[in-house]
Formats: C-alpha cells, structure tokens, sequence
C-alpha cells in the first residue's frame, strides 16, 4: 500500500499509545479547548458553531478538567 496506508498506520500507533493519549489529556484544559473553538469558529461557517461547541464539550469530557 506504501505512503498513505503508511501514514495510517504510524496515526493509528500514535493515538492507541497509552502515553500519547495521558499528554494529550494533559492539553485539553478547558481553557485551551475553548480558546481553539473560538478560534475555529472564526474562519469556519456561522451554522457550523453549534457542531464546534458540541466537539469542544466533548474534548473538555476526555480531559477530565
């Protein structure tokens, strides 16, 4: 399959890895995720807010804050 089955694999071992996902845990205070929705929501459609808020509620469950 080569470069983008590659890609794939190397994404997949990435986000199982037990240390990978606690550092990533360790991003997602509700500050910074409510800092990169508001972000987002800048340069991404108006009717598209209510999806971003949703995803940023859930990212805030993940990391426990």
């Amino acid at each position: 399959m080569g470069g983008l089955g590659d890609m794939f694999d190397k994404a997949k071992d990435f986000v199982t890895d037990a240390d990978n996902v606690e550092k990533a845990k360790g991003y997602l205070t509700d500050e910074n995720v409510d800092g990169a929705a508001e972000k987002l929501k800048e340069f991404a459609p108006d009717n598209v807010d209510g999806f971003v808020d949703t995803a940023a509620d859930k990212a805030k469950e993940f990391g426990g804050q």
